[in-house]
């Protein structure tokens, strides 16, 4: 279904569909990564099985970009491994707290001020209640 959605969007017969994406850091333990348009697909032979692959851009809120990866630099998605890499430093809790449940990644020097998502010091674990509490603040 989802190869038919893209092959439709590319052949101008619908406008591409949005999906929901997130990203497994291990078991059990699955990231909300954003929405996104379903643009492309391809299907692959590999070790004898069909793969198919898919091509997405993220939803801005904006008219299709021109080059949705032109800033990678200073975007607000966490990279796998810097997610990783954080759960491990903060074991799985809230600093605040040390809840384990409703877990956010939380840029500690906020993007909306500049802070970069790609830097592992930069990003830290709130449960819900800390991180709507904290906002955009640098605190």
């Amino acid at each position: 279904m989802f190869h038919a959605a893209a092959k439709g969007y590319q052949n101008g017969e619908n406008l591409p569909e949005r999906v929901k994406v997130y990203e497994k850091l291990r078991n059990g333990i699955w990231v909300y990564n954003g929405l996104f348009h379903l643009i492309d697909s391809y299907i692959e032979e590999r070790e004898g099985r069909k793969v198919v692959k898919f091509r997405l851009e993220f939803v801005t809120g904006k008219a299709k970009q021109e080059n949705p990866m032109q800033d990678i630099e200073h975007s607000r998605i966490i990279p796998g491994a810097v997610k990783v890499e954080v759960w491990k430093r903060d074991r799985g809790r809230c600093v605040m707290c040390g809840s384990a449940d409703n877990l956010h990644f939380d840029h500690i020097i906020p993007f909306s001020k500049g802070g970069s998502s790609l830097v592992v010091a930069n990003i830290q674990l709130l449960c819900a209640r800390h991180n709507l509490a904290k906002r955009d603040r640098i605190e």
